[in-house]
C-alpha cells in the first residue's frame, strides 16, 4: 500500500495511490493558487464521505430509498491550539426514513474508519532516504 507524494510546482502536491491521483493545493491566501482541496479540506471529506459511505451501504442493504437522505458536517475549533476540537454529523432523514431504522443509521454512521483511526491514531515513521 505504498504512495507516492510529488510536487507540481507552487503550493500543489499531489498524492498517487490505487490507480487514483489526488491533487491538493492551497488558497492564494496561504501562497497557493487554490486550484484544488488543501490537505486538510481532503482530510476533512474524508471524514464526512466515510460516514456517508456508512449511511448509504446501511440503506442499501435494507432496499431504503436514499433519496434526502443526506450528511451535514461542522467542525467547532479550539482557538487556543487552532485545532478542531469536535466534529458534529447531522444526518438528515425524509419523513417516509422508516422509523424503526432511525437509530440503526446512526449507527451505521458511527462505524466511519477515518474516524476509528482518529480513535486509535497509527504511529508515525519518518525518514529520510538519499538516492
Amino acid at each position: 500500500m505504498d504512495m507516492k507524494i510529488t510536487f507540481h510546482g507552487g503550493k500543489k502536491v499531489h498524492a498517487d495511490y490505487h490507480g487514483f491521483t489526488h491533487k491538493t493545493d492551497q488558497p492564494v491566501a496561504a501562497g497557493g493558487d487554490n486550484t484544488a482541496p488543501s490537505p486538510f479540506e481532503l482530510f476533512l471529506a474524508s471524514l464526512g464521505t466515510c460516514a456517508g459511505f456508512y449511511v448509504l451501504s446501511f440503506c442499501q442493504g435494507r432496499g431504503i430509498d436514499t433519496a434526502g437522505v443526506e450528511l451535514n458536517m461542522g467542525m467547532e475549533w479550539d482557538e487556543r491550539s487552532h485545532l478542531v476540537a469536535r466534529v458534529n454529523i447531522e444526518v438528515v432523514l425524509p419523513a417516509s426514513f422508516p422509523e424503526k431504522y432511525r437509530a440503526a443509521v446512526l449507527q451505521a454512521a458511527q462505524s466511519c474508519t477515518v474516524k476509528k483511526h482518529l480513535q486509535s491514531p497509527p504511529q508515525f515513521h519518518l525518514f529520510a532516504t538519499v538516492r
